[in-house]
């Protein structure tokens, strides 16, 4: 055989293939196996090819879960349609990608495609799709896990879809505050202002949000102090001891400076003192302790406000009866007053009275014949009652009653014993 037919064998060979291959259906998936983080977008590609004879009306996706083939199915004639997460990217030539937003872990499995036609062709054994947590590891200083102010830890942010090789870009957040960017966070010289939560995220997908690592830092009593309350006024003041620490304090002790000892008189947060001095209170837990400043106090002895309170009472008691006794004395008095006031007021009107006698006489007679017998005189008394002041000076009024005298005035009337008998010349 010549070359030229040789050429030609394999020309007519190709036109066949080329044919025969236009005329089926096919699928490529550029990645068969894709990996995702939890929370990010993904998008899985795909090409298809179809005879040219036939029209493509729809091409599904679907999520298969188990054989046959059951599970979830996304149709390009309806992408469109509600806020789902999974969107139809491609055509109906020759795209057929499918795009997932914010992907979850159940989203794991594998993806076929369907040409829904007259035939309802199925080619191809599809791709898988893998949905992973970034993972945080944390390097502490000492084995029993705990971190104490001045040590250094080490944070690393890793993507099990890189395989170990940091390709991903990284961003730190500290209580959800971005702090710093790249893979590793390095805390050196740690304080307890470090203390707080960690967490690393993929840059361009800021919902890929790993797990949260709490850092937490312990140190000794700081700024310790103490405060004053006063109780009673002057007698007893309470002192509250206050520090921080982590973990919490664990021990208080309230310390009393005699001269040049010092005297342990307590052993509460919470101190309440009666007597005077100098008081400072020492806080302690596992990593250390601090003493408070001394604070001085000026307190009145107990012995001497129960005296003060004692003797007040005492003089208000006296008081008080003081009163009660001068009221009932004055009631007592008022009481006798008015029971015997209308008697009294009888004899003084007896006692003051005084009396004029007037004797009357005729008209007829001369004033030379004013002397008249004994026997033919008539006596007439005239009495006028004079009243003296009211009962408010009675007292004064018994006085002057002692001294009043009668007075008797004489008014002389004659009369003829027997009117037919003219007197004798």
């Amino acid at each position: 055989m010549s070359l030229e037919q040789r050429n030609l064998t394999w020309t007519v060979i190709l036109l066949f293939l080329a044919d025969a291959l236009c005329n089926t259906w096919r699928v490529e998936y550029q990645q068969q196996h894709i990996c995702a983080v939890k929370g990010s977008s993904v998008v899985m590609p795909c090409s298809f090819y179809h005879p040219d004879n036939v029209r493509v009306k729809n091409i599904v996706w679907g999520h298969v879960k188990s054989k046959p083939l059951k599970g979830c199915w996304i149709s390009s004639s309806n992408w469109r349609k509600g806020t789902t997460r999974f969107r139809y990217i491609g055509d109906k030539h020759h795209n057929c990608s499918l795009k997932i937003h914010q992907v979850k872990s159940n989203d794991s499995g594998n993806y076929i495609i369907r040409f829904n036609d007259k035939i309802s062709r199925q080619p191809g054994n599809g791709l898988s799709l893998k949905v992973v947590d970034l993972k945080v590891f944390v390097t502490k200083p000492h084995r029993n896990g705990t971190i104490k102010e001045g040590d250094s830890v080490n944070l690393t942010c890793m993507n099990s879809c890189d395989s170990g090789n940091f390709s991903s870009a990284f961003t730190w957040f500290k209580d959800r505050e971005p702090i710093h960017k790249g893979p590793m966070l390095n805390l050196s010289n740690i304080s307890f202002t470090n203390s707080g939560n960690y967490t690393c995220s993929l840059t361009r997908h800021k919902r890929t949000t790993s797990g949260v690592i709490n850092i937490n830092v312990e140190y000794g009593p700081k700024n310790t102090s103490v405060s004053v309350r006063q109780v009673d006024t002057g007698i007893s003041i309470t002192l509250i001891c206050s520090s921080h620490a982590n973990p919490s304090v664990e021990n208080y002790t309230w310390f009393k400076v005699v001269a040049d000892d010092v005297v342990d008189v307590g052993h509460q947060p919470v101190f309440l003192c009666g007597e005077s001095g100098h008081y400072l209170c020492s806080v302690a837990n596992k990593h250390g302790s601090q003493n408070s400043s001394v604070v001085t106090l000026k307190i009145q002895s107990c012995w001497a406000a129960s005296t003060r309170d004692i003797l007040f009472i005492a003089i208000v008691a006296a008081v008080a009866m003081l009163l009660i006794v001068i009221t009932v004395i004055a009631i007592r008095r008022d009481s006798k007053r008015r029971t015997w006031a209308p008697n009294t007021d009888c004899e003084e009107e007896s006692q003051n009275t005084d009396y004029i006698n007037w004797l009357i006489c005729d008209s007829d007679q001369s004033q030379e014949d004013n002397q008249c017998e004994a026997g033919a005189t008539e006596l007439v008394y005239a009495s006028v009652c004079f009243h003296n002041k009211r009962q408010s000076n009675i007292r004064e009024q018994q006085m002057d009653s002692c001294n009043d005298e009668v007075i008797y005035s004489t008014v002389c009337r004659n009369q003829l014993l027997n009117p037919s008998h003219p007197e004798s010349p």
